[in-house]
């Protein structure tokens, strides 16, 4: 039995909440409770939890000891079928759909608050949001159940309301859990690569010694790490550069390339991992980015705070278990590919993408005479609309042998060329034409200059026909990690991380094989439940490991 309560905080650290009807209706009388945390722990009952915003309650839950099974997030949900509708970009808090819902002036969203260096969120008990009667909130979702069923597919865009509320309590836990870093590593890597650092601050040893190099090979003094000086010098050493890119410097012989790459390379590392960002972000042993689901307009996720989602290789040697636990690192195979032949329905590619462990081998195999490169640069052209030049005849030749896949990826670039909507399996939808968020998506002439040769309409072309496949795989990537969420609730295990199609669980030593083959069964099943029952099947290549450099 599906039952839902909805709830709100109260003053004092208290709740209000009630039973709700399958129509959202209020199931009895609100009540009353002095503790927020007490409600929801003594109602082990509950199937879900209907509230406004994941962020305003779960941490605190979990504070508390109350770990919540499922949840309907009502902020996340307007934010979906504001998309639905066409209107992504719209403010979508829960004060802004019943400013909608009774023809009020609709209030901005408040500013999201970054997550404060050591994953500490400043909001955690001090969300901000527009005051809301609980009865307001509780028409609110009443009114979100009702639109739920206006929409295309009214099935689907529940399972992603579903899944993305999930998503939320993935997040909130892993923040809490943080990703385990081990500092004494971490510096002795920093100290490894760049050197001492010297007394009074200044760069560190070893980029010092590069700087110097470089300014050696001109004759004279340059700073490179700014790309201005470092250009004005090889104007006048005689080479005409753009930019300062690695594959650019390449093209020359000069003496201070070398140096100049190196000192890039390590640099980046300086400013985006060093020993700054370690005393900010790395706490008791762990990191703590603060996940937000959903963050880009293709549903994929995002970090509100130190570069959670690009940690370097070299810097994961950083990244260690604790003593006696093992990290299981998990990276979805070839997915992309794999949700095109799941969501066009192509027989061929359902086959290829059931039967092969290697999908574009198996692609080259049946249309590319063996040739595996050609196969991938094939494929991904159709999802990424590189179809220009050799791009282009590879596409027809995919054409031929998986013309359902194609077309389906055809028809989706000449919509975003038209102006049209896409939507994702599920239904997550993109930006209107025109928008603020369809504007940064592209690339082209501004919105309010004329197009140029169709450039801007190519674009939006583009930009739609990798949406439909990779928002669908961030569908099926939700739906994965809440299988994997419930499967592994039983056991020690903690997610830690995820980005994209990559997931890593911190478990006992012993866990780790049941951990391993409950990824792969949450991959199956999201399957199925996201595209129904086809071929195609998602494989993960799975390590088991202590240094998560060592996963790959």
């Amino acid at each position: 039995m599906d039952e839902r309560w909805a709830i709100a905080p109260a003053e004092g650290g208290g709740a209000l909440l009630v039973a709700l009807h399958p129509d959202g209706q209020p199931a009895g009388e609100i009540v009353h409770e002095p503790d927020l945390a007490a409600a929801v722990a003594s109602r082990p009952q509950v199937t879900r939890w209907v509230w406004r915003s994941t962020a305003e309650i779960y941490p605190r839950l979990l504070a508390a000891g109350v770990r919540v099974e499922r949840c309907y997030d009502i902020e996340t949900a307007e934010g979906l079928l504001l998309g639905h509708a066409g209107r992504l970009g719209e403010p979508r808090s829960a004060a802004a759909a019943w400013a909608r819902l009774t023809d009020q002036p609709v209030p901005p969203d408040p500013p999201m608050r970054a997550t404060e260096p050591g994953g500490e969120q400043s909001s955690l008990f001090d969300i901000e949001t527009e005051p809301l009667p609980f009865e307001a909130l509780l028409r609110v979702y009443a009114d979100q159940l009702r639109r739920h069923h206006d929409t295309e597919h009214p099935e689907r865009m529940r399972l992603l309301t579903a899944s993305e509320s999930s998503g939320w309590l993935i997040a909130t836990e892993m923040d809490r859990a943080g990703l385990p870093w081990s500092a004494e590593d971490h510096r002795a890597l920093l100290t490894e690569l760049l050197g001492e650092r010297y007394a009074g601050g200044g760069e560190p040893r070893r980029l010092t010694e590069l700087a110097e190099q470089v300014s050696e090979a001109f004759g004279r003094r340059v700073r490179p790490d700014l790309p201005a000086d470092v250009l004005k010098a090889f104007k006048q050493a005689g080479y005409q550069l753009s930019s300062t890119r690695r594959w650019e410097l390449q093209t020359i012989n000069h003496p201070a390339v070398e140096p100049l790459i190196e000192y890039k390379k390590l640099y980046r590392i300086y400013t985006a991992n060093g020993w700054s960002w370690l005393h900010d972000w790395v706490h008791d042993g762990r990191f703590r980015p603060g996940f937000v689901p959903g963050g880009t307009v293709s549903g994929r996720w995002v970090t509100n705070g130190g570069g959670g989602l690009q940690i370097p290789k070299v810097i994961r040697r950083a990244v260690v278990a604790d003593p006696g636990w093992r990290l299981v690192v998990a990276d979805a195979s070839q997915l992309e590919p794999r949700v095109l032949a799941a969501i066009s329905r192509d027989e061929g590619l359902m086959k290829v993408a059931g039967d092969a462990a290697d999908l574009y081998k198996a692609v080259s195999d049946t249309a590319f005479s063996g040739d595996r490169a050609k196969a991938k640069l094939a494929v991904l052209g159709a999802i990424y609309g590189q179809t220009s030049g050799d791009g282009l005849k590879n596409l027809a030749d995919l054409r031929k042998r998986f013309p359902k896949a194609v077309q389906y990826v055809d028809d989706a670039a000449r919509a975003g060329e038209e102006g049209r909507l896409v939507r994702t399996w599920l239904g997550r939808t993109c930006p209107p034409s025109g928008s603020q968020l369809d504007a940064a998506q592209l690339e082209g002439p501004p919105a309010d200059e004329p197009q140029v040769d169709g450039r801007r309409a190519r674009a939006r072309g583009r930009f739609t026909r990798n949406f439909v496949v990779q928002g669908s795989a961030a569908d099926w990537a939700v739906l994965m990690m809440a299988a994997l969420r419930q499967s592994i609730a039983s056991l020690k295990a903690e997610l830690v991380f995820f980005q994209h199609d990559e997931v890593i669980v911190h478990c006992p030593a012993e866990e780790a094989e049941q951990v391993a083959a409950a990824i792969q069964a949450a991959g199956d099943l999201a399957g199925t439940l996201c595209f129904g029952t086809t071929p195609t099947r998602f494989p993960f290549g799975t390590a088991i490991v202590e240094c998560y450099a060592d996963a790959k």
